[in-house]
């Protein structure tokens, strides 16, 4: 039979009705594979954990959320054999599950991983740091992975919102910066910074009309918001309208980017909704398709050129 291992965050977003772990290994029989759970017990686990694999391992699934899965991604960049891997979302935005066409339900979701296609991937990285689907810098970005965990667990997405309402700020953050885009220079103000690879960021769809994940690039959007009042509008514009057509907007799409800070950001970055510390002023962003990721079939014309 194949092997399996699945790493499993049992604190990840509101509780999951999982009646047995015994339907895991059901599931997964049915499909070929003697399977093995493996639980974290604390940040950084999934990590060490999918780095200590056997290379005979046939599929990882990440049975966690976005920052489980950022995690496992990470640790399978640092082996010499890559693992095939596969997400199971069970955090409180599953940004990356969404964007698959994953629902609620996990077992469900876990049928629909196993028919699934593994496809090569693009993973993008922030100094060497890799990431999923985005890295973001700005204010209330921090609401992502500073939201207490017992409000996630208890109210799921809508925590975000509560802490968010009790952290408005007066004054929106600036930052002057000077940036390369394949090997050009430019300079500019900007409130906030994204670089993704996803059709979907922060719990919000198609942001992106027409993202490949495995085009070996990734999408860049700064932007220059003064207000509170602008910010608002900026989020209803990107409900409804593509984001590179949005007055405010810069937008790239690109393989190669450096950010210099002329002035020191106030926040910390925020990848895959975990918050990533650094106190450098300097920034380089690149991407590699090295990874395999077994995704639904529902969604794969459509993020996938291959």
């Amino acid at each position: 039979m194949k092997k399996c291992v699945i790493i499993m965050n049992p604190e990840s977003g509101k509780k999951k009705k999982i009646k047995s772990y015994e339907e895991f290994y059901d599931t997964l029989r049915k499909y070929g594979y003697d399977t093995e759970i493996i639980f974290t017990e604390s940040k950084g686990d999934a990590k060490k954990i999918i780095q200590a694999l056997d290379k005979d391992i046939d599929l990882v699934i990440s049975g966690g959320g976005d920052g489980t899965l950022n995690e496992i991604v990470a640790g399978n960049m640092k082996r010499e054999k890559k693992l095939t891997i596969a997400p199971l979302p069970l955090g409180s935005t599953n940004d990356v599950g969404n964007m698959y066409g994953l629902n609620k339900s996990v077992m469900e979701n876990l049928e629909i991983i196993l028919k699934g296609k593994a496809k090569n991937i693009d993973v993008c990285f922030i100094n060497n740091t890799p990431f999923v689907y985005v890295a973001c810098l700005g204010d209330y970005i921090d609401m992502a992975y500073a939201t207490p965990r017992n409000l996630k667990k208890r109210y799921g997405k809508i925590a975000y919102i509560l802490y968010g309402i009790r952290q408005l700020r007066n004054k929106i953050h600036r930052y002057h910066i000077k940036y390369k885009i394949d090997g050009k220079e430019r300079e500019g103000t900007y409130s906030f910074i994204f670089v993704s690879n996803s059709s979907r960021i922060a719990g919000q769809p198609d942001v992106y009309y027409d993202v490949k994940l495995d085009d070996n690039m990734f999408e860049v959007a700064l932007a220059d918001v003064k207000n509170k009042k602008d910010m608002l509008k900026m989020l209803v514009l990107v409900s409804t309208v593509d984001v590179k057509k949005i007055p405010g907007i810069t937008y790239y799409q690109t393989n190669n980017l450096e950010i210099e800070f002329l002035t020191s950001p106030k926040s910390s970055w925020c990848i895959d909704g975990e918050e990533y510390k650094s106190s450098s002023m300097n920034y380089v962003f690149k991407v590699e398709q090295s990874m395999k990721m077994l995704v639904p079939k529902e969604n794969v014309n459509k993020l996938f050129e291959e």
